[in-house]
């Protein structure tokens, strides 16, 4: 049974992710709040509106993906030595395609691709009827990692606030390489909205 937007739009709050002084938690606090979320083990999930993260299985059922309309898929392990299904496997279904060739590794570098995939699902997501299904191989790690990337660079999310938005939903668990780039990045967006905020405040 699907979730409403509005359940799937809740966030925690806390004087944490509430507080103008909000610092970027280490990486030991951002793993507690992983353990401590009740999300699912399904095959697909849908963790934010429109956007479902999944595993495989999901990635490979044409009749899954039908059912949930989806128009857009982020493979987050494309390529021969992962789930090499491409652009041709989905080509009667007329679903766009775009796939990063990672690995789950934490010395894998998925910063790089931090932005291109948050302004896929953002495309994704302004298209008439946008659905996007983001997976890898289980839907934990580098699905989950792109899902959050996205959540922080175009929802403007905390990563605090981005883990708990998804691990509501899913079962995630990025390794801590990921983890590790996902709080560089937060560190740099946290820094970007305080001088923004700065420079409003003085004008010009």
């Amino acid at each position: 049974m699907q979730r409403s937007s509005r359940m799937l739009r809740t966030r925690d709050s806390s004087p944490l992710t509430r507080s103008p002084a909000y610092e970027t938690p280490s990486l030991t606090d951002l793993q507690q709040l992983l353990w401590l979320r009740g999300g699912s083990d399904n095959h697909v999930d849908q963790v934010w509106p429109n956007i479902y993260v999944g595993d495989a299985w999901a990635a490979r059922s044409k009749a899954t993906l039908q059912t949930l309309k989806i128009t857009h898929i982020l493979n987050a392990a494309d390529g021969p030595y992962n789930i090499d299904t491409g652009a041709k496997y989905y080509a009667d279904l007329q679903i766009e395609y775009y796939g990063i060739e990672a690995f789950d590794d934490p010395a894998f570098d998925l910063s790089v691709f931090f932005y291109d995939a948050a302004n896929f699902i953002r495309k994704a997501l302004n298209s008439s009827g946008g659905k996007v299904f983001v997976h890898c191989a289980m839907g934990v790690s580098r699905s989950a990692t792109l899902v959050l990337a996205f959540l922080m660079i175009h929802e403007n999310m905390t990563l605090v606030d981005a883990l708990k938005t998804v691990s509501t939903h899913r079962n995630i668990c990025p390794n801590m390489g990921f983890l590790s780039q996902l709080r560089d990045l937060d560190i740099k967006l946290n820094e970007e909205r305080k001088k923004n905020k700065a420079s409003a405040t003085t004008g010009p």
